[in-house]
């Protein structure tokens, strides 16, 4: 085989590169199941899995998100309370943007450590890095003390794009949800509903 073929071979073997971290992930979409006093979700293991995490740790984010307790359970895993599979994903989501997306370059190639006490999220990709989770510093202290009320219009910055493409926006420690809005934009929305630290707004 003779230089040029090697390297066109090379070139070929090489992952196809893109600006978008939602084309590298392929994450299943939740599937859950009421059961009583509780909701199941069944597939948190291959949920997890898809974006390199341990499902205990995925799970907890979620417990935290939904603003509720649970048990994990291997696979599957249940939360106290009525949620939806919309609850779920805006869950999902959230912990995507918080421990799997790196920040800088917007890959999903990190690796999530524990030093010094702190959870780090590391980028294989361009060498960034920051602190994530309950120690992670806020860069906004007032923002902090911010509420979300159903039926209120707020100014939002959409910081973020969902998994199904809606804006993410982040108001104290919510994470809004927005269809219909773009990254990079400021927009007018109604709270619709909230469930623990997630919100689900339109646009007026």
């Amino acid at each position: 085989m003779n230089y040029d073929s090697a390297l066109d071979r090379a070139y070929d073997d090489l992952p196809e590169e893109t600006d978008d971290a939602g084309e590298r992930l392929s994450v299943p979409d939740p599937e859950g199941e009421t059961d009583g006093a509780f909701t199941r979700l069944t597939n948190i293991g291959a949920m997890a899995d898809a974006v390199g995490r341990e499902p205990e740790h995925l799970h907890s984010a979620i417990q935290t998100a939904l603003g509720t307790s649970g048990q994990f359970e291997g696979d599957r895993a249940r939360y106290n309370g009525d949620f939806g599979i919309d609850d779920f994903a805006a869950a999902v989501d959230s912990y995507i943007e918080q421990f799997v997306t790196c920040s800088e370059c917007g890959l999903p190639d990190t690796v999530l450590s524990r030093e010094d006490g702190v959870e780090m999220l590391r980028c294989q990709a361009c060498g960034a890095f920051r602190p994530v989770g309950k120690n992670a510093p806020s860069t906004t202290q007032t923002q902090q003390r911010e509420t979300v009320e159903e039926g209120t219009t707020y100014e939002l910055e959409i910081t973020g794009t969902g998994r199904k493409g809606d804006g993410v926006a982040n108001r104290g420690d919510y994470t809004i949800f927005v269809p219909g809005a773009q990254e990079g934009q400021v927009v007018r929305a109604v709270i619709e509903s909230t469930s623990g630290d997630l919100a689900f707004a339109r646009l007026v």
